[in-house]
């Protein structure tokens, strides 16, 4: 089987769809500067009920889910040895560095003492262990998982850019990659079985949190099964992320998908998200909660929707097996992802009420820097593909029907 070949793009970076990034940036600068200089309490709605928003909900909890597609994808290639999935890995990797990049950036918003960070990794290294950790905290180990996986992704993804400074960058540049490169390959097998056993510790991890909300978290949610449920959704949101960005890419660069790689790759979309919709089932009916999920309010309305997204997705993804087109496939992998976000907002927000008639609606401030936030990682991702070979090189004499329209 021949080895898959990646080059960068090319072309003008600065596009009139980059120009509108780049206000969406400015504009969520300057609330990013109210919430620095003015504090939590003016540049968001969190209070004392919910001391979480949308900036650990979203950019977080459904953000690094997204960012998941690396994690996915290396472990059908590296872990299942599937290797004709392997033109998806770069650039899904490269997703995911950006997608926990901009998760870890929201959270230096969301924590109120953001300065104090820097202690986490080095806690009981300094100040005579005064800042020992809590090795029971789950928190903890989201954190430091977190902070280790966003680290190994960057070191996976920098093998394209070391590769380009190696062969035409400057002298300095130069040096540097061919100094780095050596180091990276022999410890690729390590930096390769991190970037799989990292992802699955604190995204399951993530799920087991909420445990402690016994009270707190609707019975439509709470369960002990709170970690597969995320580990599942994780996983098939970073899939439904591939998709979309290899269908979006293929349309938007003008070259042909991989019909047979995707196609292979809804079929698999298609089993977790219809896995997840069972599990998500049995799980209700077996400890009697089914009398909530037919109750007539909210609650309930969205727990079905959250299933009938699942399984609409599932049926989506199992048609597009063998006829993989653009516009059909980011539709399919966009049902897919709504069904995780929306379960995983659920749990985090929507479905937690810490009671005392608390109450959270996010605020202009907190929406404009999440949009800021999301605005800087497609740059950087533009950027890249453009300048680096991120994404798979069969861009030349496609046929006329290989970057087909999206319907």
């Amino acid at each position: 089987m021949a080895t898959a070949r990646a080059a960068p793009l090319g072309g003008k970076v600065l596009t009139p769809f980059f120009k509108i990034l780049l206000v969406v940036w400015a504009v969520g600068s300057v609330a990013g500067i109210v919430r620095f200089t003015q504090g939590l309490g003016v540049a968001s709605a969190m209070n004392d009920g919910y001391p979480w928003g949308i900036w650990i909900a979203v950019d977080v909890v459904v953000g690094t889910a997204l960012g998941s597609g690396g994690f996915a994808v290396a472990l059908l290639v590296h872990v299942l040895h599937r290797g004709r999935f392997h033109p998806l890995l770069r650039p899904a990797l490269l997703t995911s560095a950006l997608g926990y990049t901009a998760g870890a950036t929201a959270i230096v918003f969301d924590v109120g003492r953001y300065w104090n960070l820097w202690r986490v990794p080095v806690a009981p290294f300094v100040s005579g262990g005064r800042f020992g950790y809590n090795w029971s905290s789950g928190l903890l180990e989201v954190a430091l998982c977190v902070m280790a996986y966003t680290a190994v992704l960057w070191v996976e993804v920098a093998p394209p850019i070391l590769e380009t400074w190696r062969d035409s960058g400057p002298g300095p540049l130069r040096a540097l990659a061919r100094a780095a490169l050596p180091v990276l390959e022999k410890g690729l097998p390590v930096i390769l079985a991190l970037g799989v056993v990292l992802p699955m510790m604190h995204q399951s991890t993530l799920g087991s949190l909420m445990l402690v909300a016994v009270t707190k978290l609707h019975g439509l949610w709470h369960t002990p099964l709170l970690p597969l449920l995320f580990l599942l959704t994780c996983v098939g949101m970073g899939y439904a992320a591939v998709i979309a960005e290899a269908a979006l890419s293929s349309h938007t660069l003008r070259y042909p998908l991989a019909t047979p790689v995707l196609g292979e790759l809804t079929g698999i979309m298609a089993g977790l998200s219809a896995l997840y919709a069972a599990v998500r089932l049995a799980d209700v009916a077996l400890r009697g909660r089914l009398p909530l999920a037919v109750a007539a309010d909210w609650h309930a309305l969205l727990f079905w929707v959250e299933i009938g997204l699942a399984v609409a997705a599932a049926a989506l993804l199992w048609r597009q097996r063998h006829v993989a087109r653009p516009g059909p496939l980011v539709r399919s992998a966009a049902v897919l992802a709504a069904a995780g976000a929306l379960y995983r907002i659920d749990v985090y927000l929507t479905a937690f009420d810490p009671g005392n008639g608390w109450r959270y609606f996010p605020s202009v401030t907190e929406l404009l820097v999440t949009l800021a936030i999301l605005s800087v990682e497609t740059m950087v991702f533009i950027f890249l593909v453009r300048k680096f070979p991120i994404l798979p090189a069969h861009r030349v004499s496609a046929p006329p029907h290989a970057a087909q329209a999206m319907p």
